[in-house]
């Protein structure tokens, strides 16, 4: 009798392991997973400020700018300025009070108020004081120099300028979502109030719609 062939090509030939294909091609894959995962690079590009980059559709550094530029620009032109200016011989004197966030997102609310004060100041139609803290700050630096600096070069307390007008105001949301569309409606109000008699002299709005559709990738 004829005894079959035990050879090295018998035993390991890919009629006697009809998975070692399946197993070499995985343990390539792998590898070549691996190799790619760490050949990545993160790629930092600088551009403008100016430029919008809105990625998630969230509220971002071009909505604060543009909300503060376009809100203030209005406020200055209306009536009130001008009937505060004739009735008193100079320009109002304004502050930045609280801005509430009433919105479903974390929205950095000082970055907002610094877009405002920033306005304000520059359009050279009010004259704008620091703010609370701004303040305490200040005058922690008055009593510190009423101890430690040249009496002539002293600022003494009592001098400070009352404002005459206090702005408050917030950011609020509306969310919508359908079959991967998404769209979030934002509102910022903002109100000058009078703060010799709690009037509300000017009343702004500002409105925002975004919608954001997430692509699908089917394999």
């Amino acid at each position: 009798m004829i005894k079959p062939s035990l050879s090295r090509k018998g035993i390991w030939s890919n009629r006697h392991f009809p998975g070692r294909q399946v197993l070499l091609f995985s343990f390539v894959l792998g590898c070549a997973l691996i190799m790619s995962g760490c050949g990545k690079e993160t790629r930092v590009t600088r551009v403008d400020s100016d430029v919008v980059t809105d990625f998630s559709g969230r509220w971002n550094d071009t909505d604060s700018k543009r909300v503060a530029e376009t809100m203030v620009r209005e406020m200055i032109s209306q009536p009130w300025l001008g009937n505060f200016t004739r009735d008193n011989g100079k320009p109002p004197v304004v502050i930045v009070g609280t801005i509430l966030n009433r919105s479903h997102e974390h929205i950095n609310i000082n970055t907002f108020v610094s877009d405002l004060e920033r306005e304000l100041t520059n359009s050279q139609k009010v004259t704008f004081v620091a703010n609370k803290a701004e303040r305490e700050e200040v005058r922690e630096e008055r009593r510190d120099q009423a101890v430690h600096a040249l009496e002539e070069t002293q600022k003494g307390p009592g001098r400070e300028i009352g404002a005459d007008f206090m702005m408050k105001g917030s950011i609020s949301t509306i969310q919508d979502e359908a079959e991967g569309v998404k769209s979030v409606f934002y509102q910022v109000d903002l109100d000058l109030i009078d703060l010799e008699n709690n009037v509300k002299s000017w009343y702004g709005q500002k409105k925002i719609k975004k919608v954001i559709e997430r692509k699908r990738f089917l394999f």
